[in-house]
């Protein structure tokens, strides 16, 4: 909120600013903004209607002040356009916070959390798309591993790969959460286990991120906001983990640097940088806040000032990831949240 105040008070604010949350969840974030800034409209973005619906019903207080959007949050430019006040459809700040949501973590029949026995869903949009366990039945043992490497990072991929497709082949599928966490820990030697927390963590992570097309839509969304925020406007990007946070790095690293070859005596107005550091690096949580609050523990915070209009330096869109494995295709477009 301190951050997002560069942009929403004091000098150089409009008398009315509008705010996009691009991961509404249940509201928290927006009903913080919403409180904090008084002039301040939200429109919050959300892929699961049941995130809608609490949402709505937290903010039915404000009134006209907010309204959400069931889309993806890449449609994050459609969605200032529509909401700005401004002839260019700018908007004065984007927040973003990423991953799943609290919301869904703590609803166990979505089978988000390798705590509690669920179905392999996963989706945060359950109406429709490709599911976790889809993905176990059908995906080889070579597409696993790619998986469970490029979306977890998880260095015994092979090993887990491997028992998941021989455990298919012997009759006995992977069936719920409880049953793919121990085979993961099974996986895993001993002295692994012991640091980093569960182990099944970031094989949990990794079919998360390729049921909802996670990485991808976030290097979608990343330059769309970017490209929505007034001059002056700011972004402030929360990330979870470093998947995440490398692209949200890398998109802000490209608009605080200069594109004028090195060495130049004057750097053109053109090459000049479009956005300004908000913040030191990446902010973290502090002792007491890890104390109180143990799920932000991994937050990376991130945030950045709009210096030059879009029209005259857009943010470029981002390389894009290599397609994942084809029973995920139908879970494309829908919002990484």
């Amino acid at each position: 909120l301190d951050l997002l105040a560069g942009a929403l008070e004091g000098p150089g604010a409009p008398e009315h600013p509008v705010m996009i949350d691009c991961t509404l969840g249940a509201g928290g974030h927006a009903e913080g903004a919403l409180r904090r800034f008084p002039a301040l409209s939200v429109v919050g973005i959300d892929r699961d209607p049941e995130a809608i619906a609490l949402a709505s019903g937290r903010l039915a207080p404000f009134g006209r002040r907010f309204r959400a959007v069931r889309t993806t949050y890449d449609q994050v430019d459609a969605v200032a356009r529509e909401a700005s006040v401004r002839p260019d459809g700018t908007v004065d700040a984007v927040l973003m916070d990423l991953g799943v949501s609290s919301l869904q973590l703590d609803d166990a029949g979505r089978g988000f959390s390798y705590a509690r026995p669920a179905p392999l869903d996963m989706r945060m949009d359950q109406s429709g798309g490709t599911t976790a366990q889809q993905i176990l039945d059908t995906a080889d043992e070579r597409e696993l591993t790619r998986i469970l490497r490029a979306y977890g990072e998880e260095r015994f991929a092979p090993r887990i790969a491997a028992a998941i497709v021989r455990r298919r082949r012997d009759g006995d599928p992977v069936s719920s959460t409880g049953d793919l966490a121990g085979l993961v820990r099974e996986c895993i030697p001993a002295p692994a286990r012991r640091t980093g927390g569960n182990p099944a963590k970031r094989t949990f992570q990794a079919l998360r991120v390729a049921v909802n097309a996670e990485l991808e839509i976030l290097e979608r969304a990343v330059p769309r906001a970017l490209n929505s925020i007034r001059v002056g406007g700011r972004i402030v990007i929360e990330s979870y983990q470093s998947l995440e946070d490398r692209i949200v790095k890398r998109a802000l690293a490209a608009g605080v640097s200069s594109t004028a070859p090195e060495g130049l005596p004057v750097v053109p107005p053109d090459a000049e940088p479009y956005l300004k550091s908000a913040t030191r690096g990446a902010l973290r949580a502090d002792d007491v806040e890890r104390a109180a609050n143990p799920r932000s523990a991994s937050v990376r915070l991130r945030a950045a000032t709009r210096v030059r209009p879009a029209d005259q330096a857009p943010a470029p869109e981002l390389a894009p990831r290599p397609r994942t494995h084809p029973a995920t295709m139908t879970a494309r477009g829908r919002r990484g949240r």
